[in-house]
C-alpha cells in the first residue's frame, strides 16, 4: 500500500489520481488525521510550501521539518520518500558539468529566502539519520502542469497572458531552470516508492530551457507581449544530473515544457 502525505497538493492530489488510475491500494489521510494508528506501507511526503514559504516561515519548518519528524519517530511504514527540491542547487557555484546528488549545498542565514533550502535540507538529514530503512530522498525540478492555482512561475505568465494580454518579466531572456512533468514525476516516485534503497536523488528533466524560449511559446499561443523589465536579473540554474535516477528505475524524462506548453495553455484558456 502507499501512503500519501499531502495529497491536497499539486503534486500529491496528482500521485492519487496516478494510483487510483492503476488500481493501486492507497490512503491519502487529511492534514488532522491520526498516522499512528496504522500501518502506513510505502509513504511518499507530498507535504511542503512552495511560492508561499518566504511569508509563512513558521508553516514552511513545520511542514517540512515537524511533521516528518513526528512521522519518523512514531510511524509505521516499510519506506518514505521524502520530496525535496533541486532549489537546494540555487547557490551551488556554476560549472560546465550537470550537478551531482553529493555536490555541496550552500544556504546563507542572511537571504530570508533560504529558510526554504534550510528547511529541506534539515528535512534531509534527519530522514537519513533517523535510522530508518528504505529512506529516499527525491530532490525535485520545477514540475509543470495543469496547476492552475498555483503561484509559480509558468502558471502566473500563463494567467496573465490570457487575462492581460500582456506579462511583466523580472529575470532576464537568458535566464534558464529545469522543467519536468507531473505525469514523469508520478511514474517515477511510483516507480521508486516499493524499492528496499535509501539515498538522494535528482527528479529532473535533466537541461535546461530559457526565459527567452518559454515566453515567445507562450506569447505565439496566447498573443501576450512579454515585457523585460529594464533591471530584469539573470536567474541561471546549473543543469541537474538525472542518471543515478536512471539506473535505479531506467528513468528518462518523455515531457518537454517546450512542447506541453499548447495543452496546457488550452487548458487554462478554459478556466479563465
Amino acid at each position: 500500500m502507499v501512503t500519501v502525505l499531502g495529497a491536497s497538493g499539486f503534486v500529491g492530489s496528482n500521485l492519487v489520481e496516478f494510483l487510483k488510475e492503476r488500481e493501486v491500494e492507497f490512503y491519502a489521510p487529511g492534514r488532522n488525521d491520526d498516522l499512528f494508528d496504522r500501518d502506513l506501507g510505502d509513504v511518499i511526503y507530498c507535504i511542503g510550501l512552495t511560492a508561499d514559504f518566504r511569508t509563512k516561515p513558521f508553516d514552511t519548518i513545520e511542514a517540512h521539518v515537524c511533521k516528518l519528524s513526528g512521522l519518523l519517530r512514531h510511524g509505521r511504514f516499510s519506506s518514505l520518500i521524502y520530496l525535496s527540491s533541486t532549489r537546494l542547487y540555487i547557490n551551488t557555484v556554476h560549472s560546465t558539468t550537470k550537478i551531482k546528488e553529493e555536490d555541496s549545498i550552500s544556504i546563507n542565514s542572511n537571504n530570508p529566502a533560504d529558510i526554504f533550502a534550510a528547511s529541506k535540507i534539515t528535512g534531509e538529514l534527519l530522514a537519513l539519520n533517523s535510522g530508518r530503512k528504505n529512506v529516499k530522498i527525491i530532490r525535485l525540478s520545477n514540475v509543470f502542469g495543469n496547476d492552475f492555482n498555483s503561484e509559480n512561475f509558468i502558471t502566473s505568465v500563463i494567467k496573465d497572458a490570457l487575462c492581460n494580454k500582456g506579462v511583466n518579466i523580472l529575470s532576464s531572456p537568458d535566464s534558464a531552470k529545469d522543467y519536468i512533468s507531473i505525469e514523469d514525476v508520478c511514474q517515477s516516485l511510483f516507480l521508486l516508492s516499493g524499492l528496499e534503497i535509501s539515498g538522494v536523488y535528482n527528479l529532473a528533466f535533466g537541461s535546461n530551457t530559457t526565459n527567452e524560449e518559454l515566453l515567445y511559446e507562450i506569447s505565439r499561443l496566447t498573443g501576450a507581449k512579454m515585457n523585460y523589465a529594464k533591471d530584469a536579473q539573470k536567474i541561471l540554474f546549473t543543469e541537474i544530473d538525472t542518471t543515478k535516477l536512471e539506473e535505479t528505475i531506467n528513468f528518462k524524462s518523455k515531457k518537454s515544457i517546450l512542447k506541453s506548453l499548447p495543452a496546457i495553455v488550452e487548458a487554462f484558456r478554459s478556466k479563465v
